[in-house]
C-alpha cells in the first residue's frame, strides 16, 4: 500500500518516517521529497507498506497525529493523473521548440532571401 504523508516538520528525515510507520508493520520504502534547487525538505513524502491491513492501520492511527511538533496528514496515495501533472509543465511548452515556416502566400515569404538594413526595413534581394 502506498501512503502519502504531508505537513511534516522541515527537520524530519526519511529514517524517522520509516521508524514511525514501522510500529504498524513492515515498511518497504520511504521517500522524503526534497526541493531540487535548495536541497531542503518539501515537508511531504511517501511510504510503501507491504501489507494492506498494516498500511490502513497506520493511516488510521497516524493521520492528524502530532509528529515532531506538527500535526501530520496521512492518507492512501493516489496515482498521478494527467490533470494533476499540469502544474509540472513550464510555460512555453515545457522546453519544446516550435518550428515556424515562412508563409508562401505572404509578401516576402516563399523563401526569398531578405536582409535587415539600418532603417529597420526588410528588403528582398532582386
Amino acid at each position: 500500500m502506498d501512503i502519502f504523508v504531508a505537513k511534516l516538520n522541515t527537520d524530519t528525515t526519511a529514517d524517522q518516517i520509516k521508524e514511525l510507520f514501522s510500529q504498524f508493520g513492515e515498511v518497504s520504502s520511504c521517500k522524503l521529497i526534497m526541493d531540487r534547487e535548495t536541497g531542503l525538505s518539501k515537508c511531504y513524502g511517501f511510504v510503501e507498506m507491504k501489507n494492506e491491513a498494516e498500511g490502513s492501520s497506520a493511516i488510521e492511527h497516524l493521520n492528524d497525529s502530532n509528529f515532531m511538533g506538527n500535526y501530520i496528514v496521512v492518507k492512501q496515495s493516489e496515482p498521478r493523473t494527467q490533470e494533476k501533472r499540469s502544474f509540472d509543465r513550464k510555460p512555453g511548452g515545457g522546453g519544446q521548440h516550435k518550428r515556424f515556416d515562412r508563409n508562401p502566400n505572404r509578401e516576402g515569404g516563399g523563401g526569398e532571401k531578405r536582409t535587415f538594413n539600418r532603417d529597420r526595413n526588410f528588403n528582398r534581394y532582386d
